[in-house]
């Protein structure tokens, strides 16, 4: 046993401990746990070494692989296949972790406040004021680069005369595909290990992707049969 800690306490300095990881990753995840890394593991995220006594060592890029998973997951929504394929493939070609990401992959994601929003998405104020009144847009201090987004595509709408107030349906419709996926889900959403959670955080998001499919089919149809 003494043996075995002499070996462990002289492991190269790089690698890091759960509880390291943890030290360094939790200012930015502050829901990261030891168990969630052990489920990262599972599902192919980081592939740390293990001591001749069973412990976790993790590398420096394993490190990097659970910033950017967890970035992807927390701000992008992606699943966790998709964030592994992502990821082995900048490892086969070699590419720099930090290079060619989005913004809010290596950088806290901007925030915009209301001037900013308009300027950015080129939107009139009276437009985001009926945004907002009808429940179309959320109101906040400052907004994510989503809303921009958000804001830009009823810009586009309202020049062909459909406004925010004609959207109130889609909004609502949104919910209820909320509430579907947590129906769904709902069996893991009871349960408060962090493997369950985070598995639900995984499933989520390709629950909505599928019901956005079903409705982008329906959509196409109905405009066949109107162009028809």
């Amino acid at each position: 046993m003494a043996a075995a800690s002499a070996r462990e306490r002289s492991a190269p300095a790089a690698l890091l401990s759960i509880g390291q990881v943890l030290s360094r990753l939790t200012p930015e995840f502050p829901q990261l746990s030891s168990s969630k890394l052990r489920f990262l593991e599972e599902r192919g995220i980081v592939t740390p070494s293990r001591t001749e006594s069973g412990y976790r060592k993790f590398a420096p890029k394993d490190v990097d692989r659970l910033r950017l998973a967890l970035t992807l997951q927390r701000d992008r929504y992606m699943p966790l296949s998709v964030i592994r394929e992502h990821l082995d493939r900048r490892d086969e070609e070699g590419v720099d972790p930090s290079a060619d990401l989005p913004v809010s992959i290596v950088a806290t994601p901007r925030r915009f406040r209301r001037e900013e929003l308009l300027s950015a998405a080129g939107a009139a104020p009276q437009l985001l004021n009926d945004a907002i009144s009808t429940g179309v847009i959320l109101p906040a201090d400052t907004y994510t680069e989503s809303t921009v987004a958000l804001l830009r595509g009823l810009v586009a709408l309202d020049r062909h005369g459909i406004e925010p107030r004609h959207l109130r349906q889609l909004r609502q419709s949104a919910e209820r595909d909320v509430a579907l996926v947590e129906s769904a889900l709902s069996a893991l959403l009871r349960r408060t290990d962090t493997a369950s959670r985070a598995k639900a955080a995984e499933m989520a998001p390709e629950l909505a992707a599928r019901l956005d499919e079903v409705r982008g089919m329906f959509a196409k149809e109905a405009l066949a049969r109107l162009l028809s």
